[in-house]
């Protein structure tokens, strides 16, 4: 690992510490508990079914610290009200947490410990992860996608484990599945029977994706993606020079081209759906104005439904001052993500269903 990316990553573990370290003091001084959205089965967002069929409780467990179970040998049910998630609950009512990453996730809440009796967790509805695969033909700054990926028993789900994992979203009620975590979805040689499947068993659920959209380069991937409700395109910069400071073997051109011709592909059949939106990384070197307009306007001419412009903390000596400061705020709407511009000369259906907890609550 580069000497830059190790410090950013030993920052990062600190940061972690410290907060964990910071609320906890604050909750036992305030007397108060902790409890999380995501293990009470009210959060959009975090519970992570890994390709190898392991669960965890955060979208982020790069070091299998939040691992609750596996369900190769246990069902759902009894993974989410088992031991291990139950050891993290007790550990929250008595103002401790149990794992560095729950200081950096978006579903951590302080309660008074007279309320935790109302607390009464339940399967998740709302929505969870589901990672088809763990690889990736880019390696970002800001993911330790390879760590993680050393953890996985397999690098790839099988198809009829995915099955499995369709019947469990229609068993589950889920209002929307993410597919997507520490892997490219459209690398799985599979995703043209794996999308239809997901949609034949679900269909009314919100299926949303993420691709870095280098490799969405075919019609068979662009017909897959036809299943999905939304795909967010990482596309950081609006060059190759700014997009590889931060994804190493990005490539902008081919990314971009692959926008644009899922664009037609989608059009060309009359539909509205997947809504298609450019996710614009934050950094200090890509966020002047004239970029940000630059995107804009490119996003516009490859006829996109919206580009967002989300700000981040990693790694530290990239963070977007800019945004922080304020002097953004007059680029699109404000929304969970940071910024949005909303490209659509008809807002319908809903840019949003609804907003997955990213943003750390306490901090």
């Amino acid at each position: 690992m580069p000497k830059r990316r190790r410090i950013n990553w030993v920052f990062s573990d600190f940061v972690r510490w410290f907060l964990k370290t910071k609320y906890e003091w604050g909750a036992k001084l305030r007397g108060e508990a902790f409890h999380c959205s995501a293990l009470s089965g009210e959060a959009e967002y975090n519970i992570t079914i890994n390709c190898d069929g392991t669960m965890t409780c955060n979208c982020q467990d790069y070091d299998g610290s939040g691992t609750l179970g596996d369900l190769n040998q246990q069902s759902f049910k009894d993974i989410f009200f088992g031991a291990k998630a139950e050891s993290f609950r007790q550990a929250l009512a008595k103002g401790k947490l149990p794992i560095d990453t729950c200081a950096r996730c978006g579903d951590l809440r302080r309660i008074k410990k007279s309320k935790l009796h109302e607390i009464k967790p339940r399967l998740p509805y709302r929505g969870i992860l589901l990672e088809n695969t763990v690889h990736c033909n880019i390696d970002c700054l800001g993911c330790d996608r390879k760590q993680a990926a050393g953890l996985r028993k397999t690098k790839l789900m099988e198809l009829d484990k995915l099955a499995k994992m369709a019947d469990l979203v229609k068993e589950l009620g889920l209002q929307q599945l993410f597919y997507l975590n520490l892997g490219e979805p459209f690398l799985s040689p599979n995703i043209g029977k794996e999308m239809p499947l997901l949609r034949e068993k679900n269909p009314d659920c919100r299926i949303v994706i993420s691709s870095n959209a280098i490799i969405l380069n075919s019609d068979a991937k662009r017909e897959a993606a036809m299943y999905a409700s939304h795909i967010y395109f990482s596309v950081h910069g609006i060059n190759n020079a700014m997009v590889k400071k931060y994804e190493k073997g990005g490539n902008f051109d081919k990314a971009y081209e692959n926008l644009k011709a899922i664009v037609a592909y989608r059009n060309a059949r009359g539909l509205k759906r997947p809504i298609l939106e450019w996710k614009y990384l934050l950094f200090n070197w890509n966020d002047k104005h004239w970029m940000i307009e630059r995107a804009i306007e490119m996003a516009r001419e490859a006829g996109l439904d919206a580009i967002s412009f989300w700000p981040t903390s990693n790694p530290f000596y990239g963070i977007s001052w800019r945004y922080r400061l304020g002097t953004l705020s007059d680029v699109g709407v404000k929304t969970w993500k940071g910024r949005e511009v909303d490209l659509r000369a008809v807002k319908d259906p809903p840019l949003d269903f609804v907003a997955p907890g990213t943003v750390p609550v306490l901090a």
